[in-house]
């Protein structure tokens, strides 16, 4: 065996930006994978904040540093187009990071006096201190005890009150409340590629486990989806847990028998296509399946799985069962030893391969359909392409035209103005998932603190049994805060609410640094 000693040599291709339309018809042309907000334009769709509040964690901002803050920030709403009420409704209150349980039993009943009956809270902007693992248990109280959005902000930021920070904010504050950032152009005109043509839901799905050494805690699934045709730049999610370490995901499609005998149907893939056809009014013709995490050595098992699942979802919305809309399974790969190199002066800031620069000979499968795409500029180092490997595909997609709506769904991402390393929806679910991690490592720890005193009371022999009988009651404790989208939907996707297949064969290679052409 011999090592060679230069790196490949291969062509690649450059992808066009999408062109971006915000409000009043505004066009941005992205340059090097960004974009900015300084030329007027107001985002497509602005949600309404009537009742709000600031909570302050850092003791030395005064409250007016606060109020110049918060005056600030609904100023910056005004002018990009959210309807944001110039005044919180209940005023800032103040608070310790030593005490978040406190100031959060303090919001609610402040909330509940100021606010009108039969309305609700709908944001908390919390000023942080630092980074700390009470940022853990402020999301954890606020989205799951108080179901209120916050956003986060450090004081550092608040104090300083830049344009440009501030815009950043109202990104991520508007979708959290249901508002809509950005339109690809071919979205505001109907042609996004193989989506606009026929009702088309885009999901993506994710797994995360626990961290080394946890050998009891379960895994969790997250699934996304879009209910926007013909767009695909608002999602649903609902997330899941399951067996420990286990990647296939259980829950896509669940039967149970009622107590009349009857076979009722649900699972996540059913809940998220009714949540589409309960938007655009028509059930999907086309599904495209984004999988995230998902080892070579496990492709065919978990495609076997979770096809059959989409599918047995998709019967399940037709009584007659002939419902059976065309799939496309695409798994999505960051983890890889792949790196692209330009070997002329076609590069960016930071010496690495132009935004758009997509790779589908020489290191890839002669006969499979895959593709490395590189989306997105990196702020630091060398940027990573992601590996897209379509291992299901009954849409008939050329390669031309998948990379294209990758590409293009990169750069709607809500929460920048770039374009992110792989598409949203993935994106989004692992988001979702990591989220979720942070819900049930409180709810366990809850539940194993109560355990824990059980046992003191009952004696040490109880207090062993007392924890594991408490982490499993926090798994379902977990399933209930999550379930129809729970708070996580709205901290991790866009919107707060609640033929012949060509089957690719599957072939584990080892990929070596690439230099273009």
């Amino acid at each position: 065996m011999r090592v060679h000693p230069e790196m490949t040599r291969l062509q690649g291709r450059m992808l066009d930006a999408p062109r971006l339309v915000y409000k009043d018809k505004k066009d941005v042309v992205p340059r090097f994978g960004a974009w900015n907000m300084m030329g007027g334009q107001r985002l497509i769709e602005g949600a309404t904040i009537t009742h709000w509040t600031i909570l302050n964690f850092a003791h030395y901002l005064d409250a007016a540093g606060v109020q110049r803050f918060g005056t600030a920030l609904a100023q910056r709403c005004a002018e990009l187009g959210v309807n944001m009420n110039p005044r919180p409704v209940v005023p800032p209150l103040t608070g310790r990071v030593d005490a978040v349980e406190a100031v959060m039993r303090q919001l609610a009943d402040a909330s509940s006096r100021a606010v009108p009956a039969g309305q609700w809270l709908q944001l908390a902007v919390v000023i942080l201190p630092g980074r700390g693992t009470f940022y853990n248990e402020i999301k954890l109280i606020a989205e799951t005890q108080l179901n209120v959005v916050t956003q986060c902000c450090l004081v550092n930021h608040a104090q300083k009150c830049q344009s440009q920070y501030l815009a950043n904010l109202v990104l991520k504050i508007n979708v959290k409340l249901g508002g809509r950032n950005v339109l690809l152009q071919s979205e505001s005109i109907g042609r996004l590629p193989m989506v606009a043509e026929r009702p088309t839901v885009v999901f993506g799905a994710d797994v995360t486990h626990p961290s080394p050494g946890d050998d009891s805690s379960p895994s969790i699934a997250a699934v996304v989806a879009s209910r926007d045709w013909p767009c695909a730049n608002r999602y649903g999610c609902l997330l899941r847990t399951q067996a420990h370490r286990q990647e296939i995901i259980e829950g896509l499609h669940e039967e149970r028998r009622a107590a009349d005998g009857s076979v009722v149907a649900g699972g996540l893939v059913r809940e998220l296509l009714m949540e589409f056809y309960q938007s655009a009014k028509c059930k999907p013709e086309r599904i495209i399946f984004f999988r995230d995490g998902v080892s070579e050595g496990q492709f065919y098992q978990v495609l076997a799985y979770e096809l059959e699942s989409v599918r047995a979802a998709c019967r399940a919305m037709d009584p007659s069962g002939s419902y059976q809309p065309r799939i496309t399974y695409v798994v999505v790969q960051k983890r890889h030893h792949t790196r692209l190199f330009p070997a002329d002066n076609n590069r960016d800031k930071n010496g690495n391969v132009m935004p758009g620069t997509v790779v589908d000979t020489v290191i890839c499968h002669p006969r499979e359909f895959d593709f490395f795409l590189n989306s997105h500029a990196s702020i630091q180092g060398t940027s990573r392409p992601t590996h897209y490997r379509v291992l299901w595909d009954e849409n008939g997609f050329t390669a031309d035209s998948m990379q294209a709506l990758c590409y293009s769904l990169c750069y709607t991402y809500a929460r920048c103005t770039r374009s992110v390393s792989l598409v949203p929806p993935a994106y989004y679910a692992d988001l979702a998932a990591t989220r979720a991690r942070l819900y049930l490592d409180g709810v366990m720890g809850s539940a194993r603190g109560s355990g824990s005193e059980s046992g003191s009371a009952a004696g040490r022999g109880a207090g062993a049994g007392e924890g594991r009988g408490g982490g499993v009651g926090g798994h379902r404790q977990l399933e209930r805060v999550v379930a129809g989208g729970g708070a996580a939907c709205g901290a991790a996707a866009s919107g707060h609410a609640r033929p012949q297949a060509r089957h690719v064969l599957l072939l584990t290679a080892a990929l070596p640094a690439v230099l273009l052409c």
